[in-house]
């Protein structure tokens, strides 16, 4: 296991293995910056080292004099060294650089709570 860094936040340090991918926040060289976003995982299947969360924003609509619910969804890199993570576990991600054509995102914590 190399070294933790620390990558500018303070989040919990992450208790699994590192299995030697670069693309980690916490061992590897990967960089995060940009906006931090809470949500729920809806999807963890078909993909490896990969997950999609949601997350729920309500609006006000003056015209109509109502609120109005949003979702939105992000997929995210999961890092090997977080892991364990399932449908409906609440996580924090972090922007980081493209690692695919719709992972933006990388997992930096999870058990967040709202």
């Amino acid at each position: 296991m190399g070294n933790i860094r620390d990558i500018g936040i303070d989040v919990s340090t992450p208790a699994g293995e590192w299995d030697g991918n670069e693309n980690c926040p916490f061992y590897g060289t990967l960089r995060v910056r940009g906006q931090i976003i809470e949500g729920k995982i809806v999807s963890a299947e078909g993909m490896t080292g990969s997950v999609v969360l949601e997350r729920e924003t309500t609006r006000y609509m003056p015209k109509y004099e109502r609120y109005q619910k949003r979702t939105h969804r992000y997929s995210a890199h999961l890092p090997s060294c977080i892991g364990g993570v399932a449908v409906g576990d609440k996580v924090r991600i972090m922007e980081c650089k493209p690692l695919s054509k719709t992972i933006k995102f990388c997992v930096i914590e999870k058990g967040v709570s709202e």
